[in-house]
């Protein structure tokens, strides 16, 4: 990794023009052809799946209300809020049978 001496921003390898470039004041730098290979541009993206929602607290103290499991047919299930997705738009509902422990959203 390599920063730039003006500002301190991080330094990428342009590897066509054969300079480290940085984009927040323009600064470059030459860089080595040879040494141009060990340096590469990488992002980590990491998936959350959509599909089981995270409880950071314990099931036992959850509310608990009457509604039919679509698995089993118990008709008692833990529920819980979270706001899944920008602030202006409704939370979630989330519930989770006393018996199966199958989880699934509510949609209203």
């Amino acid at each position: 990794m390599k920063f730039c001496p003006k500002c301190g921003n991080i330094m990428l390898p342009d590897k066509k023009r054969g300079v480290f470039v940085c984009r927040k004041c323009g600064y470059e730098e030459p860089l080595d052809l040879e040494t141009a290979s060990k340096y590469k541009i990488t992002q980590k993206i990491k998936h959350d799946r959509e599909d089981i929602p995270v409880i950071e607290q314990d099931v036992a103290t959850l509310p608990k209300v009457k509604i039919t499991c679509p698995k089993c047919g118990n008709d008692e299930a833990y529920w819980w809020e979270l706001q899944t997705r920008a602030g202006d738009e409704p939370s979630t509902i989330f519930y989770r049978c006393t018996k199966c422990g199958y989880t699934w959203r509510g949609y209203e």
